[in-house]
């Protein structure tokens, strides 16, 4: 999949108005991506079909599920009910029991008031903290107790203590009375139940632009049969190898190629370039873009399955699929919390007893573990996550692993490629030379055309864009084949050609003008050799245009203490050039791919290294790197083993990206601040360290003062920017 410059940001910004109206679609759904292509996948082998676009986009999002943590799920219908009914329930709760001890003016306490509060209480209990209480059973299963074991034992304490003082109280008459926490209990389970239908909103809400893209495509195709009659098909049913007619002024259903017509086709919702391509037979074009004033015939190569728009959604919830390591820690933090409040409330508990009575020893505990619940901690991490990768969408970068983001402050070197990255990539020929007398400098472009045709590196399109200005015929070339580093091979007329560099002529010792190649070289041009057998038969030179903020990136880079590495595996004397251009000292040039890799793991016995490149060679460095970052328009190979894509291939948004990624990092630090703060003050209070000075924190007042932590943390995730690079 090549991802075309700017495209998919545009359609982010131009969808972010209508986001509130979708829902995150299988937010759950797992895209394995890796070393698939688009025009070979099997239809059962891919994500959503473009009908499950379309249902899902009209879905409420009272339909959703939600990753409750640890991999139990809530149905987001359910969650939403739940709390209703908890609600209702809550209401004759609080007007029947008495809050904190006391009973209030407008509460109606009567004879037998305390069994119907017992009855609903006890509804509340299993109905409303069934959630809770299935995520502690897992993360138990799991050995690994964190958020919803410690939200279970809280409720489950404050249930079970009041149960135990309602029977006490009506059956055996003790004296003094003993309170109940049924108030405490209700509110409770609403204020987590409401939590999480805003942490679930929230989440939905800052991803649903993601799932935008599928309106892009229609919902029917004319599909074409071997008599040419026109049949409407859902896009659902739609199959690679199809033939379609699109009427002027349709959308495109899927990836196809054009068999007969020609037109201006409108792509500025998939590539964001304005302009309207001219496209006739044998072109390409794109699900989802505008057929401009003809009449196209075209065969289907990807459906709305296969095809970009599909894949370009996918690599978005791959990321959102992934669990940070902040989360991980989040999820230590809340078991540690767990064992210290087992550890104080006990210790409360025998301390207590032995100094009063088992009517003081047991309500201290029970505010120790319900005071104990983390639910601010459980909010502080994933909605930052969300909030910055929904961000990032929006801003042309495609975040497919999130624990990328959060080793930015460590970085200590950013080491790129050179073609593609800080340049262009696109080259234009120079310089033409025939260095053998049985070929004409045509005959050169000519067979290595040939041999280039159908390559998408960008060398070979210029070759191809020279060979298609001077009208040069090609030959077919059979056999062809990329020796990665080095060149293209081919057989032509029976003949075996390479289109090579010169470190293709060093290792094999082939003889050349050394003095011509610096030449050229100078001029700032790479250089591709014609070969066959042991002789070199032409050149051609080819220069390229640095990118406009390729230098603003080093100096950025350079200011945040981030040292610039050039990558490349052109020649030194055009590497110098460039990495003179951009302001970058340390240049290796000359590089093989396994060379590239093992620059990286060089440098990265020196610090963290982020990495950015787009071809091939660069696949195993871009997988190596600790922050591996792929420009959208790079190869697929790239793309797939890249941590970020930067849609527009704009060295502008490296700087774009670690701006966002620092301040992600501040808001979770301090929402883990807000969350874990607030326990570590809570605990110690509830146990009742304070009580030598007569005061001693009751559990509901500890329940309020945790849902306004988990309020301040809600919108300290909300209020994360992007920062705009100039």
């Amino acid at each position: 999949m090549r991802l075309p410059a700017g495209g998919i940001r545009r359609e982010l910004l131009i969808m972010k108005s209508s986001e509130r109206q979708l829902g995150m679609t299988h937010m759950n759904m797992q895209h394995d991506m890796k070393g698939m292509d688009h025009t070979q996948m099997a239809p059962a082998d891919r994500g959503m079909d473009s009908q499950k676009h379309q249902d899902m986009s009209n879905m409420d999002m009272s339909d959703m599920d939600m990753d409750m943590g640890d991999g139990h799920m809530m149905h987001m219908g359910n969650l939403k009910r739940k709390f209703w009914v908890s609600l209702i329930l809550t209401i004759p709760v609080i007007l029947m029991s008495p809050m904190m001890g006391m009973t209030l003016p407008f509460q109606w306490v009567f004879p037998g008031s305390d069994w119907i509060v017992a009855i609903l209480g006890t509804v509340l209990f299993f109905y409303g903290g069934m959630p809770f209480f299935s995520g502690a059973k897992a993360e138990l299963q799991m050995k690994r107790p964190a958020m919803m074991t410690l939200i279970a034992m809280g409720v489950g304490v404050a249930y079970i203590y009041s149960i135990y003082a309602v029977i006490a109280n009506n059956l055996f008459h003790v004296t003094p009375t003993v309170n109940n926490f049924f108030w405490e209990l209700s509110t409770l389970i609403v204020i987590m139940l409401l939590g999480h239908w805003i942490e679930m909103n929230a989440v939905m809400n800052a991803g649903s632009a993601v799932d935008a893209l599928g309106k892009l495509l229609p919902q029917e195709a004319h599909v074409v049969d071997d008599q040419g009659n026109l049949t409407d098909i859902k896009l659902s049913d739609l199959q690679v190898g199809q033939t379609v007619a699109i009427r002027a002024g349709e959308q495109i259903p899927a990836d196809a190629t054009i068999l007969s017509g020609g037109s201006d086709v409108n792509e500025s919702l998939v590539t964001g370039e304005s302009k309207a391509v001219r496209k006739g037979t044998g072109d390409t074009v794109i699900g989802g873009s505008v057929n401009g004033t003809g009449t196209l015939t075209a065969k289907v190569t990807g459906t709305g399955d296969s095809g970009y728009l599909a894949q370009v959604m996918a690599l978005i919830k791959d990321a959102k699929n992934e669990k940070s390591k902040s989360e991980n820690l989040a999820d230590r933090v809340a078991g540690w919390l767990f064992y210290a409040a087992l550890f104080v409330g006990i210790l409360a508990f025998i301390v207590w007893l032995t100094v009063a009575n088992l009517a003081v020893a047991l309500p201290v505990a029970v505010a120790v573990f319900v005071i104990a619940c983390p639910h601010a901690l459980g909010l502080a991490v994933p909605l930052v996550v969300s909030r910055s990768t929904a961000l990032a969408a929006q801003n042309g970068l495609l975040i497919r692993n999130r624990t990328a983001m959060e080793q930015v402050n460590q970085l200590k070197f950013a080491l790129m490629d050179k073609t593609g990255t800080l340049t262009m990539g696109e080259f234009k020929v120079n310089h033409l030379v025939s260095l053998d007398d049985s070929h004409t400098a045509d005959e050169i472009l000519g067979l290595m055309a040939s041999l280039e045709k159908g390559s998408s590196h960008p060398l070979a399109t210029g070759i191809l864009t020279a060979a298609k200005a001077k009208a040069v015929s090609l030959t077919a070339a059979e056999e062809t084949h990329q020796e990665t580093g080095l060149g293209q091979f081919g057989t032509v007329a029976g003949t075996t050609y390479g289109v090579v560099s010169v470190n293709y002529l060093d290792q094999h010792h082939l003889t050349y003008d050394h003095d011509q190649f610096k030449a050229f070289a100078a001029e700032g041009n790479s250089i591709s050799y014609l070969v066959a057998g042991d002789q070199v038969l032409g050149l051609v030179a080819q220069g390229d245009q640095i990118k406009p903020a390729a230098a603003k990136l080093v100096a950025s880079l350079k200011k945040q203490g981030i040292t610039p590495v050039m990558l490349t595996g052109d020649n030194q004397e055009t590497a110098n050039k460039v990495a003179a251009s951009v302001g970058i000292e340390d240049v290796q040039a000359r590089l093989l791919p396994e060379d590239k890799e093992r620059l990286v793991q060089e440098y990265q016995g020196k610090g963290k290294v982020l990495f950015i490149g787009d071809g091939v060679n660069d696949a195993p460095s871009l997988a190596r790197a600790d922050i591996g970052m792929a420009i959208g328009s790079g190869t697929d190979v790239a793309i797939e083993s890249a941590d970020i894509i930067l849609v527009s291939s704009d060295p502008a948004d490296v700087i774009q990206f670690l701006d966002l990624a620092r301040a992600m990092h501040r808001k979770m630090t301090e929402n883990l601040w807000w969350g874990a703060g607030y326990n570590l003050i809570a605990i110690p209070l509830a146990a009742g360290v304070l009580a030598p000075i007569g005061f001693m924190l009751d559990p509901m007042v500890g329940a309020i003062v945790m849902s306004l932590s988990t309020i301040i943390v809600a919108i300290n995730a909300m209020t994360l920017k992007i920062k705009k690079v100039a």
